[in-house]
């Protein structure tokens, strides 16, 4: 019976994933960002149950990787794609009429569509993960829950700002094209996992936990954006510091 536990856990993720694409459909942002939130801690507990219970297998492996497509790629990219649609179909009459006029309408209107490229890298970057044996204390690229978090918390927390901002339709797809190369880059980022509990080789962790409570504090559910924001930054910082092995 045990051997079920996790993989049971890993389905309400899933199940967690296709509610969030359902409630983003119908503009249920924040809706879709607690169900991603909730699948996150589904992914979180599937794992760490697996591994208590002793019953891993590589079945578990691969339902967890699907799971997370669902979850942590398509659902955030649905998000994107209803948030674009919207603004673009408010843009769209304010379009002049004429053969340019034309061309910029059916671009407001398909533009929407690129969206599920993030949906694409976020599957390559699980594929990656499942065949690369350097990631177990840490990541190498954006993981695939950091990036749905950010851009939950993006259109909840700043949704009602981004709306006021002309031009915020390219300044998105230029953030989506830089999360699609965090995700498949070779950037050595930190995870959050304690050998000790001590300070000594984990200032970089416990500098980043207290350096959220604040950041969640101030700005509610809008801070996750910043702290995933904070948390690229600093893992990027951190790598750069360490010392070139000698040759």
């Amino acid at each position: 019976m045990k051997k079920h536990i996790p993989n049971a856990i890993t389905c309400c993720n899933l199940i967690s994933g296709c509610m969030a694409i359902v409630f983003a459909l119908y503009d249920g942002f924040a809706a879709a960002f607690w169900a991603i939130i909730a699948g996150a801690v589904f992914d979180f507990f599937d794992g760490m149950s697996a591994r208590l219970l002793g019953v891993s297998s590589p079945i578990g492996k691969e339902l967890d990787s699907l799971a997370d497509v669902v979850t942590f790629g398509v659902a955030p990219s649905v998000i994107l794609f209803r948030f674009l649609f919207i603004n673009s179909s408010h843009l769209i009459y304010s379009v002049p009429d004429g053969p340019m006029g034309e061309v910029i309408r059916t671009i407001l209107v398909y533009s929407p569509f690129l969206a599920f490229i993030m949906a694409a890298f976020s599957a390559l970057r699980l594929a990656k993960f499942n065949l690369d044996e350097r990631q177990s204390m840490g990541f190498i690229g954006l993981p695939t829950p950091a990036n749905a978090l950010f851009w939950g918390s993006l259109v909840v927390g700043w949704g009602y700002k981004l709306y006021e901002i002309p031009s915020i339709i390219p300044v998105l797809f230029v953030l989506m094209a830089v999360s699609c190369y965090l995700l498949v880059s070779e950037i050595p980022m930190f995870a959050l996992k304690f050998k000790t509990w001590g300070w000594k080789g984990n200032e970089v962790k416990w500098l980043f936990l207290i350096s959220c409570l604040p950041l969640l504090i101030i700005f509610g559910i809008g801070a996750l954006a910043i702290i995933i924001a904070w948390y690229i930054v600093l893992s990027i910082a951190t790598e750069r510091q360490k010392p070139t092995p000698n040759p």
